[in-house]
């Protein structure tokens, strides 16, 4: 949501809030059978009924559903979006009990390498990314200034966020748990390419080997585009082209040199594209939401790129079906958003980005009390853990509360970018799981210690987010209570 369509509005925190109480009332039922991954609801679909807004639909759709829960589906569309930051002064899309269910659609960021191929045909994508000379449907694009020279929000932050989404009851001390129930690609709406899936892969110049090529030009910018095949159950993705990004001017008639600012249109009759490429690569699939998370207390605009202890632009492959995140709330209402979608990324994503793909996800929500937390594996969360059928994995960054470590200005904020390490982000993951073992386990910190060295794997999550990752997993068959 941008300023132009009445987002980032002081919300006032309240159960009864009548503003979220009528969005509940526009809510209609309809009618839904199957699973939730069959469910197959895009945005053209809802478009074509005119319903790209939230509603609730039957939570009987989903299987071991309590007849109490609701279930609401969250299009991806101009009215349901925030582009390049977190606020908790965004006005919330609607309202959720503890226990609901949401079907959330998630584009990314990055549709606009291949228009054609992610864009073209549907209704959502196209309203997000509209921009003409005349008319920018989204015009914040990050945190920063609004008449910043590259373009509103100076793309201090880039990734397109559903949500927020209010929790009831939800309060400062309290944990959110959001179970990702399932995770599908979104398909390409337009018909040429019927049956397909599109991700763009870009070498950025924020990636870590821009400054470390062997080959000419340097530096450079190269966009590659993967295919999947959803029809098929297809569960790998195949390199397509790729081309090197070349300067453009956006519709305001800005020039950029580099891939500065989210959300520009590729000209493809200016670009190379190199077909036939690692012909013999096959990409195994991992949908997974690399952006997701709460608001932060500390600032009212809060940069989508360097993760914090609210979670946001995690960037962990494994957040995607089956996982399960656990959240420490810092306002009232939480605001949880997701964006960021993923159907590949390596540990370190070392390029800049994954396979930037648009994605849906069925979600559950469940609220703990920190007055139920004492005794809990929760009881001292302060930063997510992200649980798997196998692991528990705990994420380390350079600066665990980098808003409190720089300041909560736009602008302060970037100096996390400039002071991130490895190092950093190894002893936090470090000091994070020894704490985790002795507050869970009832561990001496000799013990936990020894533990880590013999059965927790660490590595690097991300060197790219301005905030360096580093996660540390631990096998739950360690411990044969």
């Amino acid at each position: 949501m941008s300023e132009d369509h009445g987002s980032h509005e002081r919300h006032e925190h309240a159960a009864g809030q009548p503003a979220l109480e009528s969005r509940r009332e526009f809510l209609k039922g309809a009618a839904v059978t199957g699973g939730a991954a069959a469910l197959g609801y895009s945005a053209l679909a809802a478009a074509q009924q005119g319903e790209l807004q939230p509603r609730r639909i039957p939570a009987s759709g989903l299987r071991n559903v309590p007849a109490a829960a609701n279930h609401y589906y969250v299009p991806a569309a101009v009215n349901t979006v925030h582009w390049g930051y977190f606020s908790k002064s965004l006005k919330p899309l609607f309202a959720i009990e503890s226990g609901d269910f949401a079907t959330i659609e998630v584009l990314t960021h990055q549709a606009g390498d291949d228009y054609e191929r992610m864009i073209q045909g549907d209704p959502g994508a196209e309203s997000v990314y509209l921009w003409t000379p005349e008319r920018k449907n989204v015009d914040r694009r990050g945190a920063g200034p609004m008449d910043a020279k590259v373009g509103a929000g100076a793309g201090w932050g880039v990734h397109i966020c559903t949500g927020p989404i209010y929790v009831r009851g939800a309060e400062p001390g309290d944990v959110l748990e959001v179970r990702i129930l399932d995770v599908y690609p979104r398909p390409c709406a337009n018909p040429k390419y019927a049956g397909k899936a599109y991700g763009t892969n870009l070498a950025a110049w924020w990636g870590y080997q821009y400054k470390d090529l062997i080959e000419e030009p340097k530096p450079r910018e190269v966009v590659t585009i993967y295919e999947i095949d959803v029809n098929n159950g297809q569960d790998f993705a195949r390199p397509v082209y790729n081309f090197r990004w070349l300067p453009m001017t956006d519709p305001f008639g800005v020039h950029h040199d580099i891939y500065d600012y989210p959300g520009m249109i590729t000209d493809h009759s200016k670009v190379r594209e190199n077909h036939g490429i690692m012909k013999n690569v096959r990409v195994p699939i991992r949908p997974h939401f690399g952006t997701i998370g709460l608001a932060p207390a500390e600032a009212d605009l809060v940069n989508s790129i360097p993760p914090s202890y609210t979670g946001g632009n995690i960037d962990d492959w494994r957040a995607g079906k089956g996982s399960t995140i656990y959240f420490p709330v810092s306002v009232e209402g939480a605001y949880f958003s997701v964006g960021d979608s993923h159907a590949a990324q390596g540990d370190s994503e070392c390029s800049g980005t994954a396979i930037e793909c648009s994605l849906t996800g069925v979600f559950q929500f469940i609220l703990h009390k920190r007055t139920d937390l004492p005794g809990s594996s929760i009881e001292n969360l302060k930063w997510p853990l992200l649980e798997t059928k196998e692991e528990w994995v705990i994420h380390g960054f350079s600066y665990p509360n980098y808003l409190r470590e720089f300041g909560p200005q736009p602008d302060k904020q970037l100096g996390v970018f400039e002071h991130s390490s490895v190092d950093l982000a190894m002893r936090d993951a470090y000091r994070k799981m020894r704490d985790f073992l002795m507050s869970t386990q009832k561990l001496s910190e000799d013990e936990a210690i020894s533990l880590m060295s013999v059965a927790v794997d660490f590595a690097v999550t991300q060197v790219v987010d301005g905030n360096w990752g580093v996660h540390a997993a631990l096998k739950k068959r360690v411990f044969t209570g």
